[in-house]
C-alpha cells in the first residue's frame, strides 16, 4: 500500500471530507443498528415461542431492514430524503434544521456526529499521513462514535462492535507493536475480568445490577488496544468525566432523575485519554508519587 505523508494541507482537507461522508453513515448505523437488533431479537424469541411446528416452519416474512434498506426518510411525514437533502452538513445548515417537506426540526447531532467524524479523520491524516496504521484508528474511531451514541440512546452496547474492537486490538498489537502482546492480551483479561468482579460484588452487595456485560467487553477491548498498564487511567477517567456529565445530564434532564445513566460513553471517554496521553498521566502520577525524583 502506497503511504501518503504526514502534515500534507491537500491530504487533511481530503479526510476531512471523507470524514464528513463516513460520519453521515454512521448516523445511519448509530440510528439503525439497535433497531435491527431488536427485530431479530423478537424474531428469535418468536420462533422460540411457536405453538406448534407447523407455525415454526412457516415464519412471517418481514420486510427488509438494514443499513442500506429502506431509503433515509422523515420520521414524522415519511417523505424520502434526497441526495441533495442528504449532503453532510452543508444540506442541514441550507434547510435550516429542518425536513423540506414538513418542516420538523431536525437534530443537531446529526451534522455535529458528522463534524466529529471528519475532524478525527483530519487529525488522523494530518499527524500519521495516510498509513495502514492511520487508516486503522479511524477505523476504531467509527467504532468509538457508533458505541458511544447507541449506548447513550439505548443502554447497549452491541457485541458485534466490542467483540471487533477487542479482535482488532490484538491484530493490530500484533501487526504494529506498539505495545508487547502480552501486555495486550493480559489488558484484555484484566479489562474484562475487573469490572466483572465489581459487577458481582456490587450485586451480592445490593441485589441490583450496577452495569452491563457489555461495559466489561469495551474494557478488554481498550486493555487489548493500550495495554494492562492503562487500565487504572481509563477507569478512573472514566469515573471522573462519569461524575462531571452525570451531574449535567441530570440537572438538564431533571424529570428522568434517579434513572439509570449508560457507562459506555464515560468508559469511551476514559479510554480515548488514556490512549491519548496516559503515558504523561502515569509519568506524571509516578513523579508526584515519588516526589519529583521519578
Amino acid at each position: 500500500m502506497a503511504e501518503f505523508p504526514a502534515e500534507s494541507v491537500w491530504l487533511t482537507l481530503t479526510a476531512l471530507v471523507f470524514g464528513l461522508v463516513i460520519g453521515s453513515f454512521l448516523n445511519v448505523v448509530i440510528g439503525r443498528f439497535p433497531l435491527m437488533l431488536q427485530r431479530q431479537w423478537r424474531q428469535e424469541c418468536a420462533a422460540l415461542q411457536a405453538s406448534s411446528a407447523e407455525a415454526a416452519a412457516t415464519p412471517t416474512k418481514a420486510e427488509p431492514f438494514n443499513l442500506a434498506y429502506p431509503p433515509s426518510r422523515c420520521p414524522k411525514c415519511n417523505h424520502k430524503i434526497a441526495w441533495y437533502d442528504n449532503i453532510p452538513v452543508v444540506s442541514w445548515l441550507l434547510l435550516k434544521a429542518k425536513c423540506r417537506n414538513c418542516r420538523t426540526g431536525i437534530s443537531a447531532r446529526y451534522p455535529l456526529i458528522e463534524l466529529l467524524t471528519g475532524v478525527v479523520f483530519a487529525l488522523l491524516a494530518w499527524y500519521g499521513g495516510i498509513t495502514i496504521p492511520s487508516l486503522v484508528y479511524m477505523g476504531l474511531a467509527c467504532l468509538l462514535i457508533c458505541m458511544f451514541f447507541i449506548d447513550a440512546d439505548e443502554m447497549i452496547l452491541p457485541d458485534q462492535m466490542t467483540y471487533l474492537m477487542l479482535w482488532s486490538g490484538l491484530l493490530f498489537t500484533l501487526y504494529h507493536g506498539h505495545i508487547p502482546l502480552a501486555d495486550a492480551v493480559i489488558g484484555a483479561a484484566a479489562g474484562y475480568l475487573s469490572l466483572w468482579s465489581v459487577y458481582w460484588a456490587f450485586k451480592l452487595l445490593t441485589g441490583k445490577e450496577g452495569m452491563g456485560y457489555g461495559d466489561f467487553k469495551l474494557l478488554a477491548a481498550f486493555g487489548a488496544w493500550a495495554g494492562y498498564q492503562m487500565l487504572p487511567v481509563i477507569v478512573i477517567a472514566a469515573a471522573a468525566s462519569g461524575a462531571v456529565l452525570g451531574i449535567i445530564y441530570q440537572q438538564i434532564n431533571k424529570q428522568r432523575q434517579g434513572q439509570p445513566i449508560p457507562f459506555g460513553p464515560f468508559l469511551i471517554c476514559g479510554g480515548v485519554i488514556a490512549m491519548l496521553w496516559g503515558e504523561q498521566i502515569l509519568h506524571g502520577y509516578w513523579q508526584w508519587l515519588m516526589g519529583g525524583s521519578y
